[in-house]
Formats: structure tokens, sequence, C-alpha cells
């Protein structure tokens, strides 16, 4: 007889192993199945994000960033260091650290809270049913009253430059590069290129980033995106817009790159090519051909606003249903189908997902940006603040960028927050917290910020809204 539970969780990203513990905590026997095995050859919880997505780059980009800084810009505080020099395995090293700690610490918090947990490959069944093949290829079947699908995403590839992890390298390969390549090539100026490239770039690669697209950060607020185009041109990244690869070419250990620009067909050659073009739902050999689950025409598993399939009792999360592919919606959608399975009527807010690009200075913004909302015809008043002007910043030498926040012009609600410079995740997320109480600007400008503080560059955009901003000159005055 099959073990019976009342949650399967078939995967164990931050989508799977929240919704897990979420179900488990409100007293649901609850498993979860993962496969992915890390370079130990051991199963590696954590999906994605703690493996081979947000944990390990972030830490990439804050080694190379402590590098760029001691290389360039300690002098400035009266800091000598002589000849400053990385070390790329010791950084390597400290990433792969970062995300066994981690990884790890998953395993534990999954243990903790009682779930079971399967190394192997799961597979959705009709009834609910759900097979697993273990490592060693050996079959069970699990019995469950819900099942929850959260079998993330993987990079997309593009046959003109097929991925060998040698010299083309997908977003996993970039990783785990052994030294600084000379000239650096990256298909696709979104979040993952674009931090990617920074990477190398502070420690020395000549970057060119390859866009299809004309138009640089189309999803972000548009004067966001022009003043991030500006500064990441300025730190030596060589955005090339309206760039379709064609085709490539590895001779040794580089490799040729053609494509289509306005002026015609180019080339160029790279010691290291990364492809970086999005990621795709995984659902290989994840639903059996009677399992009743539907595929949207794009791959996806169709859900409802809950995350609900079409099959009663079987819910989908994460990369591999509709919305943006990132950990913290993931996480929001694990807990929101953990607690409707329960019997609680949760639900999640779908407006207010915050987007970051870890670059330097931070990207993110939360809410509509200024053209589209301009775009459904909504009167706006807007109010930006430099740091240039922030003494927080001035102090940190760290003055790049602005906030920018956007309210109805006959209700003073706060519709979206956009920000370039230091922490600016962290000042979006301020924001998020008051947009999901329905803040207008005035609230914002009434409340009281820590000085000096970066955040207090949120408090005077807030008051720029309405032309009462103290440390800058307002746009108009009332």
């Amino acid at each position: 007889m099959s073990q019976k539970f009342d949650v399967i969780v078939i995967g164990a990203g931050p989508g799977g192993y929240v919704a897990a513990i979420r179900a488990a905590q409100l007293g649901l026997k609850t498993a979860c199945i993962e496969k992915y095995q890390g370079k130990e050859g051991k199963t590696a919880l954590g999906g994605t994000c703690l493996n081979v997505g947000c944990i390990p780059s972030k830490a990439l980009l804050d080694s190379s960033y402590k590098f760029h800084e001691a290389h360039e810009s300690f002098n400035v505080h009266g800091i000598s260091t002589g000849e400053v020099k990385m070390d790329v395995a010791t950084m390597i090293a400290r990433k792969d650290q970062i995300v066994k700690n981690l990884t790890g610490g998953v395993a534990a918090l999954l243990k903790a809270n009682g779930v079971t947990v399967f190394e192997g490959h799961g597979k959705l069944l009709a009834g609910k049913q759900v097979e697993v093949t273990g490592l060693d290829g050996d079959k069970q079947t699990l019995a469950a009253d819900n099942v929850i699908l959260a079998s993330g995403s993987k990079p997309v590839d593009i046959p003109p430059a097929p991925v060998d992890q040698q010299v083309i390298l997908d977003s996993t390969g970039a990783l785990d590069i052994q030294s600084v390549p000379a000239r650096l090539g990256v298909i696709g100026a979104g979040v993952i290129g674009l931090e990617l490239g920074s990477v190398w770039a502070r420690l020395g690669s000549d970057v060119t980033v390859i866009e299809a697209m004309d138009k640089f950060l189309p999803a972000a607020d548009e004067q966001i995106a022009k003043e991030a185009f500006k500064v990441l041109t300025k730190q030596g990244l060589k955005i090339r817009l309206g760039a379709r690869v064609t085709g490539s070419k590895v001779d040794g250990n580089q490799v040729t790159v053609n494509f289509t620009d306005a002026d015609g067909e180019q080339n160029l050659t790279f010691d290291k090519l990364i492809v970086a073009v999005g990621r795709r739902p995984v659902t290989t050999d994840l639903l059996a051909t009677d399992s009743g689950v539907d595929l949207d025409e794009r791959g996806f598993i169709f859900v409802d606003d809950y995350c609900a399939t079409s099959v009663p009792g079987v819910f989908a999360i994460g990369d591999v249903v509709r919305g943006a592919m990132l950990a913290h919606k993931a996480s929001e959608e694990g807990v929101m189908v953990a607690e409707r399975i329960a019997g609680h009527k949760a639900q999640m807010n779908y407006d207010l997902i915050p987007s970051v690009i870890y670059t330097h200075p931070e990207i993110a913004w939360v809410g509509k940006s200024e053209q589209a909302l301009k775009a459904e015809g909504v009167e706006l008043n807007i109010g930006t603040f430099p740091f240039a002007a922030s003494g927080r910043a001035m102090a940190a030498n760290d003055t790049t960028g602005l906030v920018k926040v956007i309210a109805d012009a006959k209700t003073d609600r706060v519709l979206g927050v956009h920000v370039i410079g230091p922490s600016a995740a962290e000042l979006v997320q301020q924001g998020a917290i008051g947009m999901e109480f329905g803040t207008s600007a005035e609230d914002l400008g009434m409340m009281v910020f820590s000085h000096p503080t970066l955040s207090e560059a949120l408090h005077e955009a807030a008051l720029a809204v309405n032309g009462h901003a103290i440390h800058v000159a307002n746009r108009k005055k009332r």
C-alpha cells in the first residue's frame, strides 16, 4: 500500500520548500520531493535560487564589488591598499560555501517541521498519485489529498549559440568561471545578463552585452531605464541594442558570434560567451498523460488566481506558472496555497511584487511605471529625489541615481516607486509596504524618517509629488 500524505510538494525550491514548511506548520502531513544534485553529487534543496541563481550570483556580485571599491574608490576615504588582486578560485569557493550552508539550512528546516523528504524525480499521475523515481532508479508511488507542483524553470537555449558549458555558458555555468576572461560576451540585457556582466566587468573583462530588443529594460520605468543605461555604459558594459544573434562558432578557447543590427551583419570574438535570454518552465516528465493538468500555449501550467490547476486538489506555483519568475513571488504563492489547503482564505497581491536588478547601483521598482500609467490615461503627480542630494549617500561616496514616486493626481494614492541607487531594493520594499495599505504620497511625506539615512530619499521624493520637498528644488509649488 502506498504512503498517504495530506500534501505532496514536487520541487524544493523557494516555492516548494516554503509551501511544504507552511503546510506542515498548519498540521498537514507533508512530503517534499527533490531531484537536483549539487556539485558534491548529493541532493541539494533550495532550487535554482539557492543553488545556481539568486544566492550564488549575489555572492559573486558582492565579492566583485568589494574588489572594485578597493581598486577604484578606497583612496577617496584616505585608504591606501597597494596593489589589489582578486583570487577568483577563492571567490568561487566562498560562493559555493554560502550555497552549501543555505541548502543545508533548508534541509534542517524541513526536518524540524516534520516534512518527509524524498530524493528523486516526482511525477503526477491520475488521481493525485505521485510516482517517485529514486536516484537509484527504484520507483514508488505516493498518494495525496493535495499536490503542489513547484518544479521551477531552467535557462532558455537558443540554436545560434548552443551551450557547451566550456566556452558558451548558460547562467549556471557562468557562476563557475575559474579565471577572468579578457573578452566576455553576454547575450541578453535582462536581469541575469546585466548582473553577470557586471561581475566580470568589475574584475577586468571587456564585456559586450548583445540584446535583440531595441529598448533597454522595457519592464522598468523609462526614466530609470535611461539612467541605468547611462550608468552601466559608463562602468564599461558595451550594450548593443537591436542586435539579433544569428550564429556562433567555437574555435578552441574562443567563440565568434555573428549578429545583425542597424548597421547590418556584425561579428565579435570572445573568450567566454554567456547566454542569458530568459528561462522556461520545467515540465519534462512532470505530468502523466492522464494527470488531467493543463498547460497553456507557452508550456506553463494553467492556474487560476489562487494557483489551482484544472484538477481539484492539484496546485502549481513559482516559475512553472504565469507571472514573473521571482523567488519571492514563488515563496508567497507557496504560503498562499498551503493556507488555502488548510482552509484559510489566503490571497496574494500580484500588483505589488517588487522587481530588483542587483547591479551597482541597484535598480528596483514596485507598482506601475510612468509610461504604463499614462497609457491607461491616469493623471499623475510625480516626485523625484537624487541621491546626489542625500547626506548619507554623500558620506558613503555612493550618490548615483534617484528615487521616483508616482501618485494618482486625483487621489494622491501612490501607484509606483522606482529607484536606481544604493539600497534600491530596500527602499522599494518600504514603498511596497505603504502601497499594500493604500498609502498616499502625503502619508509618506508625513512620516518621520531617521537622519541620516538613504530612506530619506524616498521621503523627499514623496514630498516632491505635491511640491513639498525640502532638500531639493520643487518642480511645482503648492
